[in-house]
């Protein structure tokens, strides 16, 4: 059994198992993407990865397995599913995600791709795992698959205090040890049991907060809209196919930024960025703007362009999905009731109406041309109101 120092965890024993893992190319790559990609031009010291990240997965499930009482043959598979619940994110992870899942049709955990005839799928079957039920795992499927995705996952628990610890934030820092202390199953459901509502409110309130804080920092979505542009543009060269971006570290695609798509990549690389031409919340936009999908906001990105009088890629529409609190559906035992924290928890409400208020549609554009861009958005969007915050 090996130790790893971890500056979240302290001391990661690993088991043979992870041992032979840890050490795949698959798994290795994972030192090469940054856990909170752009995020880091807003924060300096959150150079994190995804490979620590991981590590801490794993440890958390383990801790979390152990006070369930699910040891042996389960047990095994979950440890493996939360050291490589990751392995199938593409460059700077969430931020890539979309180009390839157009491309590709697939998310980035469905990992089943790198469990046939790698290092990874060898090592799973030298140790009599199967990998069928870990690609399930990484899916959240099952009731252990829970532990590994799902609301009350050991992955969020693992993020939060990392990202919070290296950007320097105390917004994320939640009771770990309590939360996987108190984990029970219900009717195959995981659950928390009876008298943690507020210990489900801190992990709620946690994510809330980096959110607005750390997650959506308009200074990192210009930087990942510039990314997801410049991606896009990468593989309509053809230069680059689908199976080798996905495959690509950080420094891997900032290269062939450079090289195929010198302008953006540029751009990305030095920190010279867009600036926010509209900022809008969602009560000054109409109903089917914010419903756009990918398809749309490109089209609506090259109108604006266009009546603006500027090339097509220096217009960036951001429309984030609608807010939704998903956290809100954790299961609690309050009284002996299994209840779901929104009926539990007067905090949730308000929580809600903060996720709702923090809503921006974003519209970015080189400096120059905020003005004309600013403008043509609100005519070709339709907004009832032009806000933008040079300050923020």
């Amino acid at each position: 059994m090996s130790a790893i120092k971890d500056s979240v965890h302290d001391y990661i024993t690993l088991d043979p198992l992870a041992e032979d893992l840890v050490d795949a190319p698959e798994v290795q790559r994972l030192r090469h993407i940054k856990q909170l990609s752009t995020v880091r031009l807003v924060y300096p010291s959150a150079n994190h990865t995804r490979f620590e990240h991981s590590l801490g997965v794993y440890h958390l499930a383990s801790r979390a397995l152990d006070h369930l009482g699910i040891d042996g043959d389960r047990a095994r598979h979950v440890r493996a599913a939360a050291l490589l619940h990751d392995i199938g994110h593409g460059p700077y992870g969430h931020q890539t995600e979309e180009v390839i899942r157009r491309r590709t049709g697939a998310h980035h955990d469905e990992i089943g791709h790198l469990l046939d005839g790698t290092d990874v799928a060898a090592a799973l079957v030298a140790h009599g795992l199967e990998p069928d039920r870990i690609t399930s795992l990484v899916r959240g499927e099952g009731e252990l698959g829970q532990l590994v995705s799902g609301e009350l996952d050991v992955d969020r628990m693992d993020y939060l205090v990392r990202d919070a610890h290296h950007t320097g934030v105390p917004y994320g820092t939640i009771d770990t040890g309590r939360l996987v202390r108190e984990l029970r199953y219900r009717d195959g459901e995981l659950v928390l049991a009876d008298g943690n509502v507020q210990t489900a409110e801190s992990l709620l309130l946690a994510r809330a907060l980096m959110n607005g804080t750390v997650y959506r920092h308009h200074v990192s979505r210009i930087a990942g809209a510039m990314l997801e542009r410049a991606s896009e543009r990468l593989l309509d060269t053809g230069d680059v196919d689908i199976e080798a971006f996905r495959r690509m570290a950080d420094h891997d695609l900032l290269v062939s930024l450079r090289d195929h798509v010198p302008e953006l990549g540029r751009r990305i690389e030095r920190r010279d960025l867009y600036k926010r031409a509209v900022w809008a919340p969602i009560a000054s936009v109409p109903a089917n703007v914010v419903d756009m999908d990918d398809t749309e906001t490109r089209a609506a990105a090259r109108e604006i362009a266009d009546a603006a009088g500027v090339d097509a890629d220096e217009v960036l529409v951001d429309v984030p999905s609608r807010p939704s609190f998903k956290e809100s559906r954790t299961r609690v035992v309050v009284n002996g009731v299994v209840q779901r924290l929104e009926e539990a928890s007067e905090l949730v409400t308000g929580l809600r109406a903060a996720e709702r208020a923090q809503w921006r549609l974003g519209v970015y554009a080189p400096f120059d041309a905020t003005d004309d861009v600013r403008a043509a958005a609100a005519d070709v969007l339709g907004l009832s109101e032009i806000r933008v915050d040079l300050g923020r």
